[in-house]
């Protein structure tokens, strides 16, 4: 699937059609016999509206084809987005061959390869897991017990088994990485917004989903200026494994074998970009991608029942005791699952919204209001006392809604958009403008939290999908888990997305002691002797945080030039 120039913004809808690169098989669903062995009677013919027709060669030219004309029009191929998201065509060759080596196959070999006996150079194993993939596997156990399985108990199984089973030496969850880029995240919005006027300084547009991205990086390069620097959890965490925690276990980055668990295959995609790629010790921040449904196939391959309690699991659940001192910071005991207001795929616009309320010097009243559906959302900040708007931003998910807010955002900026990689901002620096809307100006956006899947993270394509009734040849249900047999509902079920969104949200508060883990990291990456001179220590710091937690992108021309596409 190349995404090109050739994307309209109109007609917009959730199917695309293949392109010539695509790797999904177009179904033939009207096959007729050949009459004889290298004959053939049409030709296929596009109209002027991009129809195809089939049309008989003895007919063409003299008939043309269409709806008047003779012929006969052709269904389009469609393949959902979930498809796409699983698909290769829209990828480098070079990327193509790094992704193929990010499987459960992969993490098997390497984990048997490792723990050989005649391995004189083990490396450190470390598996770090996704919130949204402990909710989705919380979801799917708990519709097969009769009690409620929380993430927080479905974390302490998988880790009981990483470590027991598969031999990881370390398990975490991502909850701690995703609370360092928001805060991160935050700090960027604030330099964009000290910068007034600049015409690429805001919308900022957020940077944490990886379709997203790839699809601004192929299709739209002129919105790249406004998606946010700041790396998104997945990564944060390849540079805490990699770097942080490597020099506290006194080992280099190419002694660490990182495997992180994600809903998303195109974090497979994130993992593989060259700006995570530590050419000094060839090595990545994160090794190797797996999926959720990757991590269950593993789970049942190795006969590992998560429907079956841990010991301790419950302990600190049912009486956690908050009153004790901390322990002491460590990289072996990072804060697990820490929760946050907003939503569940990071609540990136949540995070700003509640810095801007806590360090307004007036008191803010926040609105809500569903523009297409609950995929897209605005989110305006008022002052209580004049109702002047402040901050207005902006809750969207799926293709079709993010197509709209393209659009919003480059008129509103004064950029053309739909013009691929070759797309530009119009004219010099644009002053941030709304419509009129009566005497009043409406708000330009200040802040989108982009995601390409609807329904946000939970309902990424990597997730595991609702075991549906299924009925045999003679029409009575059976129980197909039983003789081996899983019936899957397909991909995007919004009952399902419910469940799994309720999981999400069940695990308990856990004691934030993030800041003061923070503050640590920054002090060992980033030491600095204030007894050197002229050298800015503040300065110096910055720098280095940058390097650390913020990333880039750039346009990229695909030498591929598929089918029309219509989104």
């Amino acid at each position: 699937m190349a995404f090109s120039g050739a994307l309209t913004l109109t007609d917009l809808n959730d199917f695309i059609s293949p392109s010539q690169a695509c790797i999904k098989p177009v179904e033939q669903t009207n096959k007729v016999p050949d009459k004889q062995s290298g004959a053939a009677s049409t030709e296929i013919h596009v109209d002027s509206a991009g129809s195809y027709y089939e049309v008989p060669i003895a007919a063409f030219p003299a008939q043309q084809p269409g709806p008047n004309g003779s012929g006969k029009k052709l269904e389009q191929a469609q393949i959902s987005l979930n498809d796409c998201l699983a698909c290769s065509g829209c990828i480098t060759s070079a990327e193509s061959v790094l992704i193929t080596l990010q499987s459960h196959v992969e993490v098997l070999t390497f984990l048997e390869s490792n723990a050989h006996p005649s391995n004189d150079s083990p490396k450190i194993p470390v598996i770090s897991i996704a919130p949204q993939t402990l909710a989705s596997l919380a979801a799917s156990v708990s519709s097969r017990t009769t009690v409620p399985i929380t993430p927080r108990q479905i974390l302490r199984r998988v880790r009981v088994f990483c470590e027991s089973v598969l031999g990881f030496a370390h398990v975490f969850d991502t909850t701690f990485a995703r609370h360092l880029a928001l805060r991160e995240h935050v700090r960027e919005f604030d330099e964009r917004r000290s910068q007034g006027g600049s015409s690429t300084s805001l919308p900022m547009l957020a940077s944490a989903c990886p379709g997203w991205i790839c699809y601004a990086e192929k299709a739209h390069a002129e919105i790249l200026p406004f998606i946010a620097r700041t790396k998104s959890p997945q990564q944060v965490m390849g540079t805490l494994v990699k770097s942080w925690m490597g020099n506290i276990w006194g080992k280099l980055p190419h002694e660490i074998y990182h495997v992180s668990v994600m809903p998303c295959y195109d974090k497979k995609l994130e993992a593989s970009r060259s700006d995570f790629y530590n050419s000094i010790y060839s090595t990545r921040d994160v090794d190797c991608v797996i999926t959720t449904g990757e991590l269950e196939l593993i789970l049942k391959e190795k006969g590992w029942d998560l429907t079956l309690p841990v010991p301790g699991e419950l302990d600190e659940l049912l009486s956690p005791d908050w009153s004790r001192e901390p322990p002491p910071i460590s990289a072996l005991s990072l804060p697990e699952l820490i929760t946050h207001p907003g939503t569940s795929s990071g609540s990136y616009l949540h995070s700003i919204i509640s810095h801007l309320t806590t360090t307004s010097r007036t008191p803010l009243v926040l609105s809500v209001k569903a523009l297409r559906n609950s995929d897209y959302e605005e989110y305006v900040l008022r002052r209580e006392s004049d109702q002047v708007e402040v901050f207005k931003g902006a809750k969207c998910y799926g293709f079709r809604n993010l197509q709209n807010v393209v659009r919003k955002v480059g008129k509103e900026r004064g950029v053309r958009v739909g013009s691929g990689a070759a797309g530009r901002l119009v004219g010099r620096a644009v002053v941030r403008r709304g419509k009129k809307t009566g005497d009043a100006t409406e708000r330009a956006y200040d802040y989108v939290e982009v995601m390409a899947c609807p329904g946000g993270c939970v309902n990424g394509g990597g997730q595991l999908k609702p075991l549906t009734p299924a009925l045999d040849a003679e029409g009575y249900a059976r129980d197909w888990e039983e003789t081996g047999v899983m019936q899957n509902a397909k991909w995007g079920d919004k009952e399902w997305t419910r469940k799994v969104e309720e999981s999400y949200w069940s695990t308990q508060q856990s004691r934030n002691e993030g800041d003061r883990l923070i503050q640590k990291i920054f002090d060992d990456l980033c030491p600095t002797d204030e007894g050197l001179g002229d050298i800015d220590v503040d300065a110096e710091n910055e720098a280095c945080r940058k390097r650390l937690f913020r990333t880039d992108y750039r346009a990229v021309e695909s030498d591929i030039i598929g089918l029309a596409v219509k989104w």
